[in-house]
């Protein structure tokens, strides 16, 4: 809690007479004012934010901090920022009806946004908005809030942000045109060079890994799994690994499986095809769609900006392209081109990962097909067992729990049909969406007499006391009539669940209730996933009702 800390737990909006006002600090700094200039810059710190706002509340008595809410590195282009989330939650909980901020664009940059909490969503609250250095007071000066000013800065604010990232897009293309590192975490092998951090250096210990992997593809002929499971056999860890341990670096992945730092064969192969290890600096492999739109989409290859020699390399070029010849090679696919019925369905079921096909002969010559764990057999024996399950095993425990619930069906089908006697499901649906449609015409009713009554009261046409006695009255309607929307919303889900979502699962074993044989089309529609255990047991996770069977 920064400054005064309120003595409410809870406070009431309806009482606009009180001015005692439990007032929320928001802060925001992001990268765009890094191009403010320096006095700009320093003004807009966090420190000296928090010191003004502090400032303001404590030379006003009616104003008690009950919270400092910062966002230190987000943009104002949009609103999903953790501190202001949380927010607007204690706003929702009445905790805050005042909200100060420095400045309309430590608020936000994005015109329409803003001027929607500003018009609609802060008056709804009944919370209390000013904005230090333009002057705005939504309750000791409402007019301000309605002058042409407010939307022509917030307009001004949306389009700096929008010039600021054509900038910083150019400035970062120059940067990448000259060769300059420009990424957050450098290459597997380098590090950035303390003295220039737009330039890499060799990390001598993991270099030598890389090295390894480069000799053993080209001089061994090893494959990235065999790869992969030396590396794990010595104990190695993987780049994530590496980073985060080794170097301390703020290093995340999303693709490590809880915490899991051994090698896996896209890790090796993304090493062997990386020309950063000949001394190139590739860069621009991704971008930001818009300064609005902060997805990050991918850039084609022809698009990409290299740079060749600009540190020193760890691979020899003529090794380099040794190895891109035999990584060209170096594919699988199934021989008959087709999709297993088991794709993407088996899991282990202590490690989580996916099983993997494998083909072996017996003693008397004859081929068969088995699972084996994805961890086991990619990466190390060290890490999970095996798991194996022979495929007619697999098929037999499957299609025996499949058989059983066909039995069960018939006795599931009775009861919906008893259902569908004993209700009249289609009159019983139009009745409850007819009720709905009459109440949310209802409520956009209300809503429309709301918005009228605070433009009423902003004019001066009613006097507070009959703003606060009509608003009180719409509110408390419009609570009631959202709870039977909503109590109606349940029976319809709860009824559809109940009849369809059987109806469904029943037809689907109707279906399949001379079943002999599994393909990948009953597979997919009657199961979710199946967990494979060390003891050849399987726990099956059906789709309908969460249901799993273990056979």
């Amino acid at each position: 809690m920064a400054g005064r800390k309120s003595k409410y737990s809870y406070i009431d909006n309806n009482d606009i007479n009180n001015r005692i006002w439990s007032a929320a600090l928001y802060v925001r700094l992001s990268q765009e004012d890094e191009d403010t200039g320096k006095e700009k810059m320093e003004s807009n710190s966090v420190t000296n934010q928090r010191a003004l706002l502090n400032e303001f509340a404590n030379s006003h008595d009616d104003l008690v901090v009950y919270d400092t809410y910062i966002d230190d590195g987000f943009t104002g282009t949009d609103f999903n920022r953790p501190a202001f989330q949380r927010l607007l939650e204690d706003m929702k909980k009445c905790k805050i009806n005042c909200i100060i901020v420095k400045d309309l664009s430590r608020l936000g940059r994005n015109y329409i946004e803003v001027g929607n909490y500003i018009e609609q969503v802060f008056p709804l609250f009944n919370i209390r908005f000013i904005a230090i250095n333009d002057f705005v007071d939504s309750f000791k000066n409402p007019s301000s809030t309605n002058t042409i000013l407010v939307p022509f800065k917030n307009l001004i604010n949306d389009e700096y942000s929008r010039d600021t990232s054509i900038k910083i897009r150019t400035a970062l293309n120059g940067k990448r045109k000259k060769g300059e590192f420009i990424g957050a975490f450098p290459a597997y092998g380098y590090i950035k060079d303390p003295k220039d951090k737009h330039k890499l250096i060799v990390d001598k210990e993991a270099s030598e890994v890389v090295k390894k992997i480069f000799e053993w593809k080209v001089n061994e002929g090893l494959g990235n799994l065999s790869i992969c499971h030396r590396l794990n056999d010595i104990g190695i860890l993987n780049p994530t690994g590496y980073k985060k341990k080794m170097l301390k670096q703020n290093y995340n992945n999303a693709k490590t499986f809880k915490e899991d730092y051994s090698w896996g064969p896209s890790t090796v192969r993304n090493i062997l095809k990386n020309d950063i290890y000949i001394g190139n600096i590739t860069q621009g492999k991704r971008r930001v769609k818009s300064y609005k739109i902060h997805k990050v989409e991918q850039v084609k290859d022809s698009e990409w900006i290299t740079v060749e020699n600009m540190h020193e390399p760890i691979i020899d070029k003529v090794i380099f392209e040794k190895a891109q010849d035999m990584r060209k090679v170096d594919t699988r696919v199934q021989s008959n081109g087709s999709l297993s019925i088991w794709a993407g369905v088996l899991k282990c079921a202590d490690c989580g990962r996916a099983m993997h096909k494998k083909y072996c002969k017996n003693k008397s010559g004859k081929s068969y097909e088995y699972y084996i764990c994805g961890t086991y057999r990619k990466k190390s024996d060290k890490l999970c067992t095996k798991h194996t399950i022979k495929i007619e095993e697999l098929q037999n425990a499957v299609l025996g729990a499949i058989k059983l619930h066909i039995k069960l069906f018939s006795d599931i089908e009775k009861l919906i049909n008893q259902l569908d006697k004993t209700n009249t499901k289609k009159l019983a649906k139009e009745n409850i969406d007819n009720i709905k449609l009459t109440n949310e015409k209802e409520i956009e009713r209300i809503n429309n007499l709301k918005m009228g009554l605070y433009e009423d009261w902003k004019n001066d046409y009613i006097t507070k006391d009959e703003y606060l006695e009509y608003k009180q009255k719409y509110d408390k309607d419009a609570k009631r009539i959202k709870e039977i929307i909503s109590n109606l919303d349940r029976q319809k889900e709860n009824r559809e669940y109940a009849i369809k979502e059987n109806n469904l699962w029943i037809q689907n074993f109707k279906d399949n209730k001379n079943i002999e044989e599994l393909d990948r089309d009953i597979i997919t529609e009657l199961i979710d996933y199946i967990e494979v255990h060390e003891d050849k047991k399987i726990t099956i996770h059906f789709k309908f009702l969460e249901e799993r069977e273990k056979v």
